[in-house]
């Protein structure tokens, strides 16, 4: 089952997508998907959803969860692009958070602000939680899991090495796209391609399985310190190919499109603009 949270004249609605037809799930059992999740009847109630249709081209998109209570990040997680790096392999998942005002929609336009000019690009497998969990094991962490999006942790890199703790280049307003739609974990596992391409080139791929970190292994190990509830999402980290690495280094512009996606979950598609006061 696919599920997605859409802009409406009355506010936000969650839609159970149907190949290229979304439907429209009562309101009262939550406005957006986040709302949804905490429900404990969620599935059940998705599947029964029976509201207003809508072509899926013409629905204007907001953030799959447009107000988690936590936004959890994970770096240095793709394997082949840590071994090629020459570094050795981490024993525990190395976290950062964010909040829930850098969330914004898997279409919308990314805002390239006036004091950092090097915006950096970062696809990412994205965990999204639907059943409350604390110090849980890998079982209980995967039961825990609701299923799958795409993030694009875009990063203000001259922020974020300005000190060794990197939340001012993360934390940005606007400025993470999520989306398009969560698709549940009985249809999905990590094992499709994730990428990365700005103006139609290439800039990342790799699998999705490629992982240090699994999803249930981050569930268990972020429930250890913190609970997770319905709603809050874990990015899992991005794979080698980012603009900052590269020689000479290469940074997103005003007018340039990025498009992230996942096979099996669907694409996040970006332009970029300057940013407005």
């Amino acid at each position: 089952m696919k599920l997605a949270t859409i802009r409406t004249n009355s506010g936000h609605r969650a839609v159970r997508v149907d190949g290229e037809t979304a439907v429209e799930i009562d309101s009262a059992h939550g406005a957006d998907v986040g709302e949804l999740l905490s429900r404990e009847d969620w599935r059940e109630i998705a599947a029964a959803a029976d509201g207003p249709q809508h072509a899926w081209a013409e629905l204007d998109l907001a953030p799959l969860v447009p107000s988690p209570g936590k936004v959890v990040c994970v770096g240095l997680n793709y394997r082949t692009h840590i071994l090629e790096m020459g570094r050795d392999l981490p024993e525990y998942p190395t976290l950062f958070a964010k909040f829930a005002d850098t969330l914004t929609g898997p279409n919308d336009d990314i805002e390239a602000p006036e004091e950092d000019e090097q915006l950096d690009w970062e696809a990412e497998l994205t965990i999204v939680i639907g059943a409350e969990v604390r110090h849980a094991d890998e079982t209980s962490a995967a039961a825990a899991i609701a299923g799958f999006t795409v993030a694009n942790d875009v990063s203000m890199r001259s922020f974020q090495f300005r000190t060794k703790e990197w939340l001012q280049g993360k934390m940005w307003e606007r400025s993470t796209p999520l989306g398009p739609v969560l698709v549940t974990g009985d249809e999905w596992k990590p094992s499709g391609r994730i990428w990365t391409t700005v103006n139609g080139e290439k800039m990342q791929e790799a699998a999705t399985d490629d992982l240090v970190h699994g999803p249930a292994a981050l569930v268990a190990y972020i429930s250890t310190i913190t609970t997770l509830r319905p709603g809050d999402i874990i990015l899992t980290g991005t794979p080698g190919g980012v603009g900052h690495a590269r020689k000479p280094p290469r940074y997103l512009q005003a007018g340039d499109v990025v498009e992230v996606g996942i096979e099996g979950i669907g694409e996040l598609r970006n332009r970029v603009v300057k940013a407005g006061r």
